[in-house]
């Protein structure tokens, strides 16, 4: 049996640039307290995009990985 467990080194999500920039005008729209500061992303560093995510809305870790989930299943959606 084979397990596979999530170290601190392994990100939740990963994101490509050109999906973020899509992903990051959907999460303005939805949640248009957010700044620039809030919605920075630097490759590789997805788990610290998603802690200063949840901080920000006040929803767990969960509830952002999710969002961030549904809003990359189908970028061309407005919705998030």
């Amino acid at each position: 049996m084979l397990f596979l467990l999530k170290t601190d080194h392994m990100p939740s999500i990963h994101l490509s640039e050109s999906d973020w920039n899509i992903l990051k005008l959907k999460l303005q729209r939805k949640y248009n307290h957010l700044n620039e500061a809030d919605l920075y992303y630097e490759p590789g560093e997805e788990d610290a995009l998603i802690d200063r995510l949840a901080k920000r809305i006040h929803r767990d870790r969960n509830y952002v990985l999710f969002t961030l989930r549904k809003g990359l299943a189908d970028l061309s959606s407005n919705r998030l």
